[in-house]
C-alpha cells in the first residue's frame, strides 16, 4: 500500500451533477489502482507517504477523446479553411518519423495534465505491413512517456480528398495535377480484408500492454460505403471494442447524407444498427433535435471538438442540447487548438464560454458538466471505460495535480466555487505532476522520462531538409486541388446556415 496525500481530491460528482471535492485527502494505491480515496487522518498507520501535496488540488486525468497527428496542420504548412477544403490541402504536410511526430504533441499533452488520449491515425494506406509499422511507432512513442492510449487507424474506401470518387476528382484535373492525384490516391487505403486484419494484429501486439488499446474507427459517412460500416459493426460486436467515427461535422456533410440515403447521417446509422453506447460520434455540429432524440434513445456518446469547429468554420455544436438529453459527451481537442497547441484547459474554456445562449434563462453548461466530459465523458469513449476518469477506489490511479497557488495567484475570492476556478482559471503551468497507472509521468511540469528539448531539435533537424520528390508532390496537391474542391461543392444547392 502506497499513499499520496492532497490538500483537496475531486472525488464525483452529486445528483444535482455539481462536483464534489474531499479536503485534507489521502490516496491509497495498491499497484495501479486506487484502493480507497480517504481524509489523509485515516490513512493506514505505517504505510509509505509517496507524494505530499499540501497546497494542491487532484482531479482525475484528463482524457482527450479525439486526436490525430503530432505537429499541428499549421506548423506543417496547412492553413486554416473551411473543412473540405482543408482536407485538400492537408497534403502539404510533409512525412515525419511517427515516434517522433507522436511525441511532439504527446509532451504538450502530459503537461496540461492529459493522461490518456484517443489516437485516430486519420490516413490508411498501402501495404498493410507499413501502417502495422507506423502503429508500433506511435504506440512505442505513448509507451515511452507514459500515456494511456487507446489506437485506432481510419478506415475509409471511397471519396478520399472530396465526397466525389477518386476517379471523378482526377478526371476533373488537368495536366501534372491528374499525374500526381492519380499516383498519390494509388498508394491507398488498404482494403477492407486487409484492415480487418490489421486490426487484429494490433490487438495482439497490445495484448500484454495495460496502458494501449486499439478500437476501430470508421471514418466518416461520406468515406464509408454502407458495405464497410456493415463489416465494422459486425467487427466491433465479436471483438467487443468501442467505435469512433466522425459525423456531420459540415453542413456539406449533413446535405451529403440526404442525398446518399434521403434521411439523416443519424437515422442511416441508426438503420445500419451501427449506434449504441459503443459508439462516439466526433464533431456531430449539425444534428437535429430529432437526430440528438435518437442519440439519446440508443445511448450514443459524443465527441465534442470544439476548437476544430471554430478554426474551420464548422459551426457551433449543440453542446447544450447535448447535455440537456443526457447524452455521454467527450471533449477533443482534435488536430490543434485555438493556441495550435494541446491544452484540455484552454479546451474546456472554450466549451464552457462558447455555449452560453444570449437571454436570461438559456441554459449554459456548467463548469462541472465541462469538467466531466473532459474526465468520465472522454474515459466513456475508450476500451479503458469507467476505470480512468475518475478518483474512486477500484479505478486505475490516474490523476493529475494542480499547484493552486500557481493556478490563482495573485488572489482568488474564496466565495467561488472551486470547480469554476479549476475550470475557468487552471493553465498548463500550474500542473504540478501527473500520475497514470499509479506512476508519476510529469513532475514540476517536465515530463519524467522523456527530454523535451532533445525530442523538439530532432523535429527540427529532420523539418529543415528539403522537401524530397513524394513532399513536392504533396506540395503541388495541396495548391492545384482546393479550386476543385470549389467547384464540386458549387453543385450543392443549398447556403450553408449560422450555427
Amino acid at each position: 500500500m502506497r499513499v499520496v496525500t492532497a490538500a483537496r481530491v475531486l472525488t464525483g460528482y452529486d445528483e444535482a451533477g455539481n462536483a464534489r471535492f474531499l479536503e485534507q485527502a489521502a490516496l491509497l494505491l495498491n499497484g495501479d489502482r486506487i484502493e480507497q480515496v480517504t481524509p489523509a487522518s485515516h490513512a493506514p498507520v505505517g504505510a509509505p507517504i509517496i507524494a505530499d501535496y499540501p497546497d494542491h488540488v487532484l482531479v482525475p486525468g484528463l482524457v482527450n477523446a479525439h486526436h490525430h497527428v503530432g505537429l499541428t496542420p499549421l506548423q506543417s504548412g496547412s492553413l486554416d479553411h473551411h473543412l473540405e477544403e482543408w482536407i485538400g490541402t492537408g497534403t502539404v504536410r510533409r512525412g515525419l518519423d511517427p515516434y517522433l511526430d507522436t511525441l511532439c504533441s504527446a509532451i504538450e499533452m502530459v503537461c496540461s495534465g492529459i493522461t490518456t488520449v484517443q489516437h485516430i491515425t486519420g490516413v490508411s494506406f498501402r501495404p498493410a505491413s507499413a501502417m502495422r509499422h507506423f502503429a508500433s511507432e506511435v504506440r512505442r512513442a505513448y509507451r515511452d512517456i507514459g500515456m494511456r492510449a487507446s489506437f485506432c487507424f481510419n478506415a475509409r474506401d471511397q471519396n478520399h480528398l472530396s465526397h466525389e470518387s477518386d476517379a471523378a476528382l482526377i478526371a476533373r484535373a488537368s495536366g501534372a495535377l491528374r499525374e500526381d492525384l492519380g499516383s498519390y490516391l494509388a498508394q491507398g487505403p488498404v482494403d477492407l480484408a486487409d484492415y480487418l486484419k490489421l486490426f487484429d494484429d494490433l490487438t495482439a501486439d497490445v495484448a500484454r500492454e495495460a496502458r494501449l488499446a486499439i478500437q476501430l474507427a470508421p471514418a466518416n459517412l461520406h468515406w464509408c460505403s454502407d458495405a464497410m460500416l456493415l463489416a465494422l459493426r459486425d467487427k466491433a460486436a465479436v471483438a467487443n471494442v468501442p467505435m469512433h467515427m466522425h459525423l456531420v461535422e459540415t453542413p456539406y456533410q449533413a446535405e451529403y447524407a440526404r442525398r446518399r440515403t434521403g434521411k439523416s447521417a443519424v437515422a442511416h446509422l441508426a438503420q445500419l444498427g451501427l449506434l449504441g453506447p459503443r459508439m462516439t460520434l466526433g464533431h456531430g455540429v449539425w444534428l437535429s433535435p430529432g437526430d440528438i432524440d435518437l442519440l439519446a434513445q440508443t445511448g450514443t456518446c459524443i465527441c465534442h471538438n470544439c476548437s476544430s469547429n471554430l478554426r474551420l468554420g464548422s459551426g457551433r455544436a449543440p453542446m447544450t442540447d447535448y447535455f440537456g438529453k443526457g447524452l455521454t459527451v467527450a471533449l477533443g481537442i482534435d488536430e490543434a487548438g485555438v493556441n495550435d497547441d494541446r491544452d484540455m484547459w484552454l479546451e474546456m474554456r472554450m466549451a464552457l464560454y462558447q455555449h452560453r445562449d444570449p437571454g436570461i434563462g438559456a441554459a449554459w453548461p456548467s463548469a462541472s458538466q465541462v469538467m466531466r466530459a473532459a474526465t468520465e465523458g472522454g474515459a466513456a469513449t475508450t476500451l479503458f471505460g469507467d476505470s480512468i476518469g475518475r478518483i474512486a477506489p477500484g479505478a486505475l490511479a490516474d490523476f493529475t495535480v494542480i499547484d493552486w497557488n500557481r493556478a490563482t495567484r495573485p488572489y482568488q475570492d474564496p466565495g467561488v466555487p472551486l470547480i469554476n476556478v479549476l475550470v475557468q482559471r487552471v493553465k498548463p503551468e500550474a500542473v504540478a505532476a501527473v500520475w497514470v497507472a499509479g506512476d508519476r509521468i510529469v513532475n514540476n511540469g517536465r515530463p519524467e522520462h522523456i527530454d523535451r528539448e532533445s525530442i523538439f531539435s530532432q523535429i527540427a533537424a529532420h523539418l529543415s531538409r528539403p522537401r524530397d520528390e513524394v513532399d513536392q508532390r504533396g506540395l503541388r496537391i495541396s495548391q492545384g486541388v482546393p479550386p476543385l474542391i470549389r467547384d464540386f461543392f458549387a453543385q450543392y444547392d443549398f447556403k450553408p446556415k449560422q450555427r
